[in-house]
């Protein structure tokens, strides 16, 4: 699988090239890497379905190089929008608009709805502006790993997941580690349907406005089913004043536990401790990469301690809860 420099403006040209010709690619951006279609083109976009193992009815993002590239995708742009963007574009925040007619079938799952971001990182924008130079509108580009699975903050995860063909763009590990936040604008009021690093508080204070809970009238939206972002084996999420008596008294299988958690683990036989930080940010930071590891220690379970109940942690929260869900 070729992984290929992402600050080399050859290598920018060959994947916006591979784009404009319908073909996928693997790029990164400040949350995690994403696999990368261009959303004007449905043929493309079944690509991404199939390699992922996708159902298509699963709306993907599409990822555009500023404020004027989005506007084509969007059947209107709600106020609330243009200030979202202001403030958090380019950033790690997904608007859902009413969708243009005729625009992005695939990549909005068929919904009369489509989700837009703007990512910060600079491989990822230098690849937006080379493909729309070429024609290509916008990038639609869900987390590049097979479908439910843990997400890949580098470009080595990425190789890990496909096989040999994808042309990977590697910008490094990427800064925030989990995806965007997702606000629905296309309802009227906004609603937040999955919660990322960006503080609840500072976005209502840029909507003028709470953010309401999603209802059954809110469309489906990327990494929001119960069960997602999980490795091959099972996490068990415990609240931090049980997860150490757990430990101290459960029978360790012969396979062994791998724990993540702020208190270290007992030192018993068959335990096998990962630190998690205090600090939200850095959580998340590492989450999927940790998710990764542990998973590959080949362990009976993961037992992670539940997060604080706080603000801060809820984007965090909210990956460990369906990654722990069967």
């Amino acid at each position: 699988m070729p992984i290929l420099d992402g600050t080399d403006a050859q290598a920018v040209a060959l994947a916006a090239q591979r784009l404009a010709e319908g073909g996928l690619v693997a790029l990164p951006t400040e949350t995690v890497y994403g696999l990368g279609a261009r959303a004007d083109q449905d043929s493309a976009v079944a690509g991404i379905f199939a390699a992922k193992g996708r159902p298509a009815n699963h709306p993907l993002i599409v990822h555009v190089a500023d404020w004027e590239q989005a506007a084509p995708f969007a059947a209107s742009l709600p106020e609330a929008a243009h200030r979202l963007a202001a403030a958090f574009w380019p950033g790690p925040v997904t608007l859902i608009v009413p969708r243009a007619a005729g625009m992005a079938k695939a990549a909005s799952g068929g919904q009369p709805s489509i989700g837009l971001r703007c990512p910060a990182h600079p491989v990822a924008q230098a690849l937006l502006r080379e493909a729309a130079r070429l024609g290509v509108a916008g990038v639609a580009a869900p987390s590049a790993n097979r479908f439910g699975r843990v997400s890949p903050t580098c470009a080595e995860h990425v190789a890990q997941e496909f096989e040999p063909g994808l042309l990977v763009l590697d910008g490094g590990p990427c800064e925030l580690g989990i995806e965007s936040t997702i606000i629905d604008l296309s309802q009227g009021k906004p609603v937040l349907l999955r919660p990322g690093v960006l503080p609840r508080a500072e976005l209502e204070t840029v909507l003028g406005e709470p953010l309401q809970a999603p209802d059954h009238h809110a469309p489906r939206a990327p990494g929001t089913l119960a069960s997602h972002y999980a490795p091959r084996t099972p996490v068990r999420l415990l609240p931090a004043d049980k997860l150490l008596p757990a430990l101290h008294q459960t029978d360790i299988p012969a396979q062994g536990l791998a724990v993540y958690s702020r208190r270290s683990a007992p030192d018993r036989a068959g335990l096998r401790w990962r630190a998690m930080p205090d600090d939200a940010v850095a959580v998340a930071h590492e989450l999927f990469s940790v998710l990764r590891q542990l998973d590959g220690w080949q362990v009976a379970e993961i037992w992670v301690e539940q997060p604080p109940d706080h603000p801060a942690w809820e984007g965090v929260a909210d990956r460990l809860r369906r990654a722990a869900t069967p």
